[in-house]
């Protein structure tokens, strides 16, 4: 992966579907919906306010007109020197093609960062509104080895992810080689054959929802056999040991394309309580023995679990997604692409505490400017 996101690339190295090196060229692309009579501040102007702001933690547009204004003290943040208010920033963002901004930005990082594991996942914006009312779902896709946003499909209100699979896979590009991750929701025949044909692979969770599936891989001789990788981890007052069995999967497991099934057993000790649990959970995947050893298998699907924390947790707890009130047009979209853009922005130039590089941001709005080259 690159140190930093605004590393340059001489153009030899660049296809010619490559999106633009430059953010700001990202952010030029943009089609404005404004009628062009009277505008004030153009829209890469105003996109710029808003990465850089959410970069720096900004959770409003209240908390971004203000960190506009205090960066302009130090440098101006549009070419008249003037400082878009609140009103713009608001009706600025609830015009602008969310859809655009989110399919630019997102093959902007793509190009930036190495992929080699995706997991992909949902969630609710809890808060948050669509412009007509009803609420938002976001299905994202996130690297495991950078937990950089690289796609996001929004979710019908009336429907689920599994339809919109496909498309959020559309959108990142060529799979060839890469693996995905995903939750038992998606183990779904129609998932394994697109990815195969994609070129790609699978780890996929089986619970309960696929109930044939998940007696056929559970009743296959898991007591025989021995443990294949453990990992022992400490840490929040509490021991957890992880144990990985593989085995070939026969023709009668009955799913296309799948090469070794798997069992994860973690066993848990609380040092406070002295209690302890055990969980086993069973994945399929197409990867065969030669290609994915059982420690490879364990780290995928830990690196898939880790979503929750790197993206879902957040995007809740950092930029206090679940509480948004933006509920006006295309807000609750952009912003939702903005904050998948900063924390992408914040791991590329090596950040491990999304929160920390966000306050630091905000201390000194150059460094906002700094890691986006805006």
């Amino acid at each position: 992966m690159l140190s930093s996101l605004i590393a340059a690339v001489t153009a030899a190295d660049i296809p010619a579907d490559t999106p633009p090196s430059s953010l700001a060229d990202v952010l030029a692309g943009i089609p404005d919906p404004r009628d062009p009579r009277g505008v004030r501040y153009s829209l890469p102007e105003v996109l710029a306010v808003l990465v850089c702001a959410v970069v720096a933690g900004s959770r409003t547009f209240t908390m971004i007109a203000e960190w506009a204004a205090d960066a302009a003290r130090s440098r101006p943040v549009t070419g008249s020197g003037q400082v878009p208010v609140l009103s713009t920033l608001h009706r600025i963002s609830t015009l602008v093609d969310a859809d655009a901004v989110e399919k630019a930005l997102h093959a902007w990082i793509r190009a930036q960062v190495a992929t080699e594991a995706i997991a992909i996942d949902g969630k609710e914006v809890r808060g948050a509104k669509n412009g007509n009312g009803s609420r938002v779902f976001l299905m994202a896709a996130l690297t495991h080895e950078s937990g950089c946003v690289i796609g996001q499909e929004a979710i019908g209100e009336k429907t689920n992810e599994i339809p919109h699979f496909p498309i959020l896979l559309d959108q990142l590009g060529d799979l060839t080689g890469v693996t995905v991750t995903a939750d038992a929701l998606h183990t779904q025949h129609e998932h394994a054959e697109d990815l195969h044909e994609r070129g790609a692979h699978y780890v996929f969770t089986v619970k309960r929802n696929q109930p044939g599936l998940h007696d056929r891989i559970a009743s296959q001789t898991w007591a025989s056999r021995p443990v294949q990788h453990t990992l022992i981890e400490k840490a929040h007052g509490r021991i957890t040991t992880w144990s990985i069995t593989c085995q070939p999967a026969q023709d009668w497991i009955g799913f296309p394309h799948a090469a070794q099934t798997i069992r994860l057993t973690r066993d848990r000790v609380d040092l406070r309580t002295g209690d302890r649990t055990r969980e086993s959970v069973y994945a399929i995947t197409s990867l065969p023995p030669h290609q994915a050893s059982p420690a490879r298998l364990a780290a995928l699907i830990r690196g898939h679990w880790t979503i929750e924390n790197r993206l879902h947790w957040v995007r809740d707890v950092t930029f206090d997604e679940d509480r948004s009130q933006i509920r006006t047009g295309n807000g609750p979209r952009l912003m939702a692409v903005l904050r998948n853009l900063a924390i992408s922005i914040h791991r590329a130039a090596g950040a491990t505490n999304i929160a920390a590089a966000t306050r630091a941001a905000m201390r000194n709005p150059d460094t906002a400017r700094h890691l986006t080259g805006l």
